[in-house]
């Protein structure tokens, strides 16, 4: 069990995919996502596996989730800044987590 100061720890924000590129250095299949956090946060990057069920093209302007004060992680010759949630599916493929309404970018989870 953790406790809820556990759980606050975890910044956890609303953000809009702005760019999503191919990532070839990765040994499983990736996109690197460039997302707008708001203004607080900023632009940030990361490294997500979702290229079984996402185009490039469909993520632009998509609605996510991330956390962001995590460190920033080493994936090759990318570093990632944020993890960018989602759910595996019944065959294992990630889902991503996003708000179901519209809300401003930077908005943290509670």
């Amino acid at each position: 069990m953790i406790t809820y100061e556990d759980f606050d720890k975890v910044d956890i924000r609303s953000g809009t995919i702005v760019s999503a590129e191919e990532f070839p250095e990765a040994r499983k299949p990736a996109y690197k996502l460039t997302i707008d956090f708001g203004s607080e946060v900023g632009m940030k990057r990361s490294s997500v596996q979702i290229t079984s069920l996402y185009s490039k093209e469909e993520l632009v302007g998509k609605r996510v989730m991330g956390v962001v004060n995590f460190s920033p992680k080493q994936i090759g010759p990318f570093v990632s800044e944020v993890l960018t949630l989602g759910f595996p599916d019944e065959n294992g493929r990630v889902v991503l987590a996003v708000p179901d309404k519209d809300v401003p970018n930077g908005q943290r989870l509670f």
